[in-house]
């Protein structure tokens, strides 16, 4: 009877289970849902707002002074409000960015290896020529063609090179499945090439995408900040953590709050990404089963 029910449940009920099983794994997701909850809702139940000017606390160091937690900025900008600020809209571009990206890499790598040959090649051959192409002269042409601190055009430019290294591994991984028995069965009954793609191929590949993407979301938020870091990215009054990390970096020596609260809120939140991925790696690695 157990045999059965586990059977019936299925490999997605099994990886829950197991990811259930992972201490680290799941301190890590219930921190992160703490973070995203905390960066939704907690900017709007302060008294300040991420462009609020306290004239009356300019560089303001951590403390309980007109409820600055975390100190103000040069300005007099509530520090915590800010940084709230900033994951909210770093969390959003890079879920968006990485969610294109990952649509983009999976139709194309599966589709380059179900249709094979030079349709295949070719289509290989774009993504190589696009890794070649340095990752910031596409943003700056991005950036100059549209203008500057669109959060759309910054989402684009975040996926524009991130579904790259997706399309390869999907390719890789169908390219195995291609072989497998059930897909020639589906051939012989006459299933056409896009059936195949959405019945067996990307129900397939989930795995290997879901763990990809606990990778893939922190290097946008990594691009992202850079981006911000030197400016290209989001633009005041708007705040990022790369725009918050490089203020703060200025002020390192006679504020040091400035630079420690968005840091410390960015090596969080790349840390409990990092320890999903992994947890995720062990759930869906056919070795670990």
């Amino acid at each position: 009877m157990n045999d059965a029910t586990a059977t019936s449940a299925g490999p997605w009920s099994a990886a829950r289970r197991r990811l259930r099983g992972n201490r680290a794994t799941t301190t890590a997701s219930t921190l992160l849902g703490v973070l995203a909850l905390a960066a939704l809702l907690a900017p709007a139940l302060s008294r300040w707002s991420y462009d609020s000017l306290d004239w009356q606390h300019l560089a303001a160091a951590p403390g309980t002074a007109a409820g600055h937690w975390l100190g103000t900025d040069r300005l007099g900008r509530d520090l915590l409000v800010r940084t709230l600020h900033g994951l909210r809209l770093s969390l959003l571009l890079a879920v968006l960015a990485s969610a294109v990206s990952l649509a983009i890499g999976v139709l194309w790598g599966a589709a380059a290896a179900l249709a094979g040959g030079r349709i295949d090649a070719a289509m290989m051959r774009f993504v190589d020529v696009l890794y070649s192409l340095p990752y910031l002269f596409v943003v700056i042409i991005l950036t100059t063609l549209f203008p500057r601190g669109s959060l759309a055009v910054l989402a684009l430019a975040l996926a524009a090179v991130g579904w790259l290294t997706t399309a390869r591994i999907v390719r890789a991984q169908t390219l195995a499945l291609k072989r497998r028995e059930f897909i020639e069965a589906a051939r012989a009954l006459g299933v056409p090439p896009a059936g195949i793609l959405w019945r067996h191929i990307v129900p397939n590949v989930l795995g290997a995408v879901m763990v990809y993407a606990t990778l893939i979301v922190p290097q946008m938020i990594l691009f992202e900040s850079f981006l911000s870091f030197l400016g290209l990215g989001v633009q005041e009054p708007q705040a990022s953590l790369g725009n918050l990390i490089f203020a703060g970096a200025q002020e390192m020596e006679s504020a040091p709050w400035m630079l420690l609260v968005p840091a410390s809120a960015l090596l969080l939140l790349l840390l409990c990404l990092n320890l999903l991925g992994d947890g995720l790696r062990d759930v869906f690695d056919p070795r670990e089963r």
